[in-house]
């Protein structure tokens, strides 16, 4: 790569993080050619927020036996099991983007709580980098649970919604 400076440079690595910013995404990396031995490779990347979902904590309780510390060690299996990723039905985030729950504002949403869906039925969108992708039901059976609000960013595996 020879080193040529482009004025457009500045103005481009601006525009992806701004795009970063308004997405909500934590990285970007994108190469842009000018000709055979001339390209610009920028990766923009920033800290994501760390979100975990767990159970509110139980109440700490101090005794002077050993065996009172057998409930709390069991706090995090309980922790584990209300995380709705891993619930058998759970259907999460196969990309990072913004989900929208209806195919365009005004009309009705895809599905909503104890809607029946099929294999296959379109269930929300999820819009990145300006492309929308509709993601289907992997089975088929009720909608329990929508974890997402229409709109909302999404990272990559994030649970969207439960199906049993």
């Amino acid at each position: 790569m020879t080193k040529k400076n482009h004025d457009s440079d500045v103005a481009f690595i601006q525009a992806l993080a701004e795009l970063l910013r308004e997405n909500d995404l934590t990285e970007l990396e994108v190469m842009r050619e000018y000709g055979e031995d001339d390209s610009l490779n920028v990766r923009v990347s920033r800290a994501a927020p760390n979100v975990t979902y767990a159970a509110p904590a139980a109440p700490v309780q101090y005794a002077a036996a050993p065996a009172a510390l057998a409930p709390a060690a069991a706090a995090p299996a309980a922790a584990a099991a209300q995380d709705p990723a891993t619930l058998p039905g759970a259907v999460t985030s196969p990309m990072v983007g913004t989900v929208y729950m209806q195919a365009e504002p005004g009309s009705p949403a895809f599905v909503s709580v104890g809607a029946q869906v099929n294999e296959g039925d379109t269930l929300l969108i999820i819009e990145a980098m300006k492309t929308m992708n509709h993601i289907p039901a992997p089975k088929s059976g009720t909608v329990k649970r929508i974890l997402v609000e229409d709109g909302a960013a999404v990272e990559y595996g994030a649970p969207l919604m439960i199906i049993e």
